[in-house]
């Protein structure tokens, strides 16, 4: 019998962002943490894909998004629903003292640091 050493599989990252430019380099920032992303455009198939899986460890979402919910009702249901997940929320327009965030999330402004990032996504989920 093989017994799989999960401490050898990346982390699982989902990151949600309508624009695709934005979408590419948050999915960069996560492949150069050393994470697995997973992409979604909108809060709707992020659900579908959080529903389908149990190795998400994060979501990275932008706040303003078309759709049905928005990223900061997204975050807010999300750790609802999975309390474990870790969220960071980025915006261009809000500001913090603007919004109310989950616990255990933390929120950045854009233009994000790649740097800053991939440091924060490794304090909250681990090294991979």
């Amino acid at each position: 019998m093989m017994v799989l050493d999960h401490s050898s599989i990346p982390a699982v990252v989902l990151v949600v962002e309508d624009e695709m430019l934005l979408r590419m380099r948050a999915v960069d920032m996560v492949e150069d943490a050393g994470y697995t992303s997973l992409e979604a455009v909108d809060a709707d198939a992020a659900f579908a894909i959080l529903e389908s899986r149990s190795d998400i460890a994060l979501l990275f979402t932008d706040i303003q998004m078309p759709g049905s919910m928005d990223g900061l009702k997204l975050a807010h249901a999300v750790h609802q629903r999975w309390p474990p997940i870790k969220i960071i929320l980025v915006s261009g327009q809000l500001r913090l003292a603007n919004i109310d965030i989950p616990p255990n999330s933390r929120f950045f402004g854009k233009p994000l640091q790649a740097k800053e990032m991939i440091a924060e996504m490794q304090d909250m989920i681990g090294e991979a």
